[in-house]
């Protein structure tokens, strides 16, 4: 290929290139429940395909479009496929995938007013209609980060500041030993030692217990140590359990702690009438982590935080160097990156902007309830037959459970489900990952994609106790 020093294509090429990734992605959605759920591949097999030197000279753009089709798209979990139960499923549309490619080539710097206002009033108007649907009161604000992990961490950083001055020792955080690991994660780059860490056993049904806290709490002030904050969960990643968040917020109240709740998995749940019941009072948290590509069937890098005071983001956050001056205009202008970590920023609102608007809300709404109505499916279906054990009910769209059969130990089920999970990764056709419960290694079903259909439950499932009758019969051997 020629030497393209200004790194231009032609108008033609553009199209043609644009008409070939647009083909790809339209064929890979329509052909995606025919995939494998997971295909692995070995570190030698990748290194053999796509270990090659720096290209001195380039090579036809169709060409580096097939590779990828070939060594590197056949090498992915498709964590969009109406089959992938793990983890937390990340069903994206079809709309935000043009969003992003718009995002991309229109590039705008979305951390400053002057570098894209249009970009940032969309942000604006994104996070109110999210403020909204979270019922949280109109002095709330936020703005788009990467992910949960991202929120979570931007939150708690406005509560060191705002309720501890950034001053952290001696102060105290709780939470359940099922809240995620990005919030422990979050506390170590805040300054915060183990020891100023509670991590409270949950009640029987994995939420965090509040007589435990308030002992906690009342043993800590006894010390002379500071507590300030409670993380509570509204959707565990283990179980989906929801912490009682209305009494958290009356004790949080009471006590003068900062409430911060981790909805990164389930606050999205919110939309439908199901799922405001069961989080009653998230409208009541000081601080909140959402993940839209998770329940609000968003691609990647799209994560939320929303403050009940949205003021006190710029508060925490602002910083204005001498060469960003020129930024420092009007008050009804908003910077956002005088609100988070991040200076430079994608527009990363469009994404969800683009597909509220096109599908409205409702689709969303009723695409949130086929996921609890997948995942009451399955515990249905797993109840009905007599080799699994539902170890925790569907709960926010997720179920787990164990394979089972009489006499066996706790140690023997524990192996072989460890052995079963393994072997379901291993043959592709669907994917329910893995935890483990009150000593218990456990499956488990998070069936929230809008177009996973109760055959994909049903077969998924069959598939399961198939492969398991196999490694008995192995075993028997």
């Amino acid at each position: 290929m020629p030497l393209n020093n200004k790194l231009q294509l032609t108008r033609d090429e553009m199209r043609e290139l644009g008409y070939r990734v647009i083909e790809q992605l339209t064929e890979h959605f329509e052909q995606l429940p025919d995939k494998r759920v997971t295909q692995i591949g070995s570190r030698a097999e990748l290194e053999t395909r796509l270990r090659e030197p720096l290209p001195e000279s380039g090579i036809a753009a169709k060409a580096v479009l097939a590779q990828l089709r070939r060594d590197v798209w056949t090498h992915i979990s498709h964590t969009n496929h109406p089959r992938f139960f793990a983890f937390i499923p990340a069903p994206s549309n079809f709309i935000s995938v043009l969003a992003e490619t718009l995002t991309a080539g229109y590039d705008p710097f979305a951390g400053t007013w002057v570098g894209a206002s249009g970009a940032a009033q969309v942000e604006l108007v994104t996070i109110d209609w999210l403020r909204q649907l979270c019922g949280l009161p109109e002095t709330a604000g936020g703005h788009f980060v990467s992910g949960g992990s991202m929120a979570n961490l931007t939150a708690l950083a406005v509560a060191r500041h705002i309720r501890l001055n950034d001053r952290t020792e001696d102060a105290v955080v709780y939470y359940s030993d099922q809240t995620h690991s990005c919030v422990d994660r979050a506390l170590w780059l805040l300054g915060f030692r183990p020891e100023q860490i509670r991590r409270l056993e949950p009640d029987d049904e994995y939420r965090l217990d509040l007589a435990r806290l308030r002992e906690a709490v009342n043993q800590d002030r006894a010390a002379g140590r500071r507590p300030f904050c409670v993380v509570a969960n509204a959707g565990t990643t283990n179980t989906g359990a929801i912490d009682p968040l209305d009494e958290l917020a009356d004790y949080c109240a009471q006590e003068n702690l900062w409430l911060h709740l981790d909805g990164a998995y389930g606050a999205a749940a919110v939309l439908c009438e199901r799922g405001r019941r069961l989080l009653a009072g998230l409208e009541r948290a000081d601080s909140l982590a959402l993940d839209p590509h998770k329940w609000l069937f968003q691609p990647y890098e799209t994560g939320v935080v929303l403050l009940r005071d949205g003021s006190l983001l710029r508060r925490s956050f602002h910083v204005l160097p001498e060469y960003m001056h020129d930024t420092n205009r009007a008050l009804e202008e908003v910077n956002f990156c005088e609100q988070g970590v991040q200076l430079t920023r994608s527009f990363r609102a469009l994404k969800v902007w683009l597909s509220f608007k096109v599908f409205g809300v409702a689709s969303f709404r009723a695409a949130v309830e086929h996921g609890f109505e997948m995942a009451d499916l399955a515990e249905r279906t797993l109840s009905e037959s007599g080799c699994w054990q539902v170890t925790s009910p569907a709960t926010l769209g997720m179920v787990s459970f164990r394979y089972v059969w009489p006499g066996a130990s706790e140690a023997e089920l524990n192996e072989f489900n460890q052995r079963l999970a393994a072997a379901g990764i291993a043959d592709g056709f669907a994917f329910a990952s893995s935890t483990v419960l009150r000593g218990r290694f456990v499956l488990r079903m998070c069936p929230i994609n809008p177009r996973t259909t109760d055959a994909d439950i049903r077969a998924s499932i069959a598939r399961l106790e198939w492969l398991a009758k196999e490694l008995r019969e192995g075993q028997a051997e």
